[in-house]
């Protein structure tokens, strides 16, 4: 694999921050709106049908898949699942042009 400057690591790094500081802002998000929310449904109605849970529900669903991409823990294709394959299709073709007497 290729070697990156000091140049690149550093744009990676601030490109990682910047996307944590957007998940923190959503997550802080999340919690005040689905307090200010739980708040209204338990004033207008006491909680006989807690609607607030739908919203809490599905937007947690969101910051978890957001969660996932931000600290790399992807279900099915996360990072080291693509570096692995980049490894191995690069071996794949260094193998076969050596079968091939390209080296």
């Amino acid at each position: 694999m290729k070697e990156l400057t000091k140049d690149e690591r550093y744009q990676r790094a601030k490109d990682r921050v910047y996307e944590l500081k957007k998940f923190y802002g959503n997550l802080t998000s999340y919690i005040f709106v689905v307090i200010l929310l739980a708040s209204i449904n338990y004033f207008t109605n006491g909680f006989s049908y807690p609607w607030f849970l739908w919203v809490a529900g599905f937007w947690g669903l969101g910051l978890i898949f957001h969660a996932a991409k931000i600290y790399g823990f992807g279900l099915f294709f996360g990072k080291d699942w693509e570096d692995r394959k980049i490894r191995q299709f690069m071996e794949e073709e260094e193998h076969a042009g050596r079968n091939r007497g390209w080296e």
